[in-house]
């Protein structure tokens, strides 16, 4: 009995031993089945999310990129309007700070005083005239003899390059003219385009005053405006916007050249719009002054002689005088 007892405990202790070893091995099993995706999964979905962070982020410095060359471009253009506006802004203060002056310079009784004696002064000249005759002549020798009788000038000046390679030549010359005529109604600038020197007095006269002077002078000697060359636009604009059968009005027409094709359509348009009265005399005198552009051995440029023919028919035509200018 002890020893079949014995075989007994024997086999149940080998069998609890087995069971032990395969509980141990399914246990590894498990172990290894459960830990090993837990460890590379995790790992998949953090590179997944980096790699998706440093995309957007990507997105992000080229979306920025983007902006900031987008407001560079916009920066220059803005900064060229500014600057534009700025140059407006300051030709508008001085104009602004040249009709204060204007009006400080002359009260109402002033203004009436002045007239008194400008029409005071017209009868004198007349009545000088009447009593000298011949002999009686008037100071006009700095620009050729040309008539100073208008009591309302214009200048129409070519401000191409050309012109503006001469120009302390130009601003001499305008200014002598200028001088010759001590008191006026009204004065007005404009270019060979038609644009004006004071961009907000289109249609109105520039009073005529010591400071208006003194600004106009000041604004010629740096005055660049867009030019075609050619005194045509301004001639024209200048009678169309200023003409007045009521007014002494005289145009001076400063230029260089002149590149338009047709003289004689020129001076066709410019009788039509500039019409003389029953003696064939015309409202607005129109004079000019010729620069001469050297090119090649001292030689003038051929455009040159093609003003001199355009000019000189205008003002035989329009009661005026055309000095051409042998040299600078």
């Amino acid at each position: 009995m002890r020893r079949a007892r014995e075989g007994s405990e024997i086999s149940l202790a080998f069998l609890d031993v087995i069971c032990c070893g395969f509980g141990a091995i399914i246990l590894l099993l498990m172990i290894t089945k459960e830990n090993l995706p837990t460890i590379l999964e995790p790992s998949l979905e953090d590179v997944v999310a980096e790699l998706a962070k440093r995309q957007e982020a990507i997105n992000e410095i080229l979306g920025e990129t983007e902006i900031l060359e987008r407001a560079e471009v916009e920066t220059e253009a803005d900064l060229e309007i500014e600057i534009q506006k700025l140059a407006r802004l300051q030709e508008e203060l001085l104009e602004l700070t040249s009709e204060f002056e204007d009006y400080r310079e002359l009260t109402v009784e002033q203004q009436v005083t002045l007239a008194d004696l400008r029409e005071a002064r017209q009868q004198l000249s007349e009545e000088q005239v009447r009593l000298l005759g011949d002999s009686y002549e008037r100071k006009d020798n700095t620009v050729g003899g040309i008539p100073v009788d208008s009591e309302y000038i214009i200048f129409v000046i070519d401000t191409s390059p050309s012109m503006q390679s001469i120009w302390p030549s130009v601003v001499r010359k305008f200014e002598e003219v200028l001088n010759i005529y001590p008191v006026v109604k009204g004065i007005q600038v404009l270019n060979d385009n038609g644009q004006h020197m004071f961009t907000r007095s289109p249609g109105t006269w520039l009073r005529d005053t010591p400071n208006r002077r003194k600004t106009i002078k000041t604004l010629m000697r740096s005055w660049k405006a867009q030019s075609n060359s050619s005194p045509v636009e301004g001639v024209t604009a200048a009678i169309e916007t200023y003409y007045d059968p009521k007014k002494q009005i005289s145009i001076y027409v400063f230029g260089d050249d002149f590149m338009g094709r047709s003289v004689e359509s020129v001076v066709d348009y410019i009788d039509s719009i500039n019409v003389a009265d029953k003696q064939g005399n015309r409202r607005v005198r129109i004079h000019a002054i010729g620069f001469p552009r050297y090119i090649h051995n001292g030689r003038p440029d051929p455009n040159f002689y093609m003003l001199s023919s355009l000019m000189r028919e205008l003002t035989v035509r329009n009661n005026g005088t055309f000095v051409g200018l042998p040299r600078l």
